[in-house]
């Protein structure tokens, strides 16, 4: 085996104190979520003594009528805000990408303030208008008691979405639509045809990252939520107020689990259009 030649200049990857920084920053993020993740399969009810490996935590978690309703009530509003949010969300961005209109800037400024704005402050703002506003009935046959909490969730989660799907656009050939039109086809069937398709990935992408901040969000359901409309995260957290027991853990470890396997498949569509932009319509 030859002698490993030294790093170069701009090889800043092969420098030790490169490696030993980004492992450092590594641990520091990851190490206290790879812990609740292992102790969650601790035979113990006190986390900071190991007893053995169990599963018997993550059976209480899927038998418990509370936990498994509040999972149910967070799929259900990440579901339909999501729907919400993308056809929401993909008008917007082609409403800002194709047309000139006055107070554009003023809306694309207006875009980014639920992406920028503290998410306490969101949540304060979203009680207040519930409360005073617009009061949301109470005692509401499921899924219609969980409509302020859908609200709030597509009233963040629409911009992400918006901001996806015109970087996509920044990729289109406008020559595509105008040869559409010279072949004949009217607004919608250029849309439908031409648009639509090259849109798709960032669609997909912007869904896949809706569901997850609206599957994740604590703050803003905890001021919007009411003593019938708990979510997981929610209820996760008042669960940890008594105690952080294994089935904390448990719970706690399932939707880390859920929110990795969509976040990877969103910046994995992501990265996928990024890397075809400017190119659907060529071949090799």
């Amino acid at each position: 085996m030859g002698k490993r030649s030294a790093p170069g200049p701009l090889e800043y990857l092969r420098r030790w104190q490169m490696q030993a920084w980004l492992a450092a920053v590594a641990i520091f993020l990851y190490a206290p979520l790879i812990a609740l993740m292992a102790f969650s399969f601790n035979d113990s009810r006190r986390n900071i003594v190991w007893k053995g490996f169990t599963l018997k935590y993550y059976d209480k978690a899927f038998h418990n009528t509370g936990l498994i309703e509040a999972f149910g009530n967070s799929l259900t509003i990440a579901a339909i805000s999501t729907v919400v949010s993308v056809a929401l969300g993909a008008m917007v961005a082609l409403a800002l990408w194709r047309f000139r209109f006055p107070g554009k800037t003023a809306l694309d400024g207006a875009l980014a303030l639920p992406i920028v704005v503290p998410e306490i402050c969101m949540g304060v703002a979203m009680l207040v208008f519930f409360a005073r506003v617009m009061p949301w009935p109470q005692g509401m046959v499921w899924p219609l008691n969980l409509g302020a909490i859908i609200i709030s969730h597509v009233s963040f989660s629409f911009p992400f979405v918006a901001v996806v799907v015109r970087a996509r656009m920044t990729s289109f050939n406008r020559e595509m639509e105008e040869a559409a039109r010279d072949l004949g086809a009217g607004e919608w069937q250029t849309i439908k045809d031409v648009i639509l398709p090259h849109m798709a990935p960032s669609l997909v992408a912007g869904a896949l990252l809706a569901f997850t901040l609206s599957l994740d969000d604590f703050v803003i359901t905890f001021f919007t939520a009411g003593p019938d409309t708990v979510t997981f995260p929610v209820k996760v957290y008042s669960m940890v107020r008594f105690s952080v027991t294994p089935e904390v853990n448990a719970a706690s470890t399932i939707l880390i689990v859920l929110t990795v396997i969509l976040t990877a498949a969103a910046l994995k569509l992501q990265g996928n259009s990024a890397a075809t932009a400017g190119h659907g319509g060529e071949k090799s």
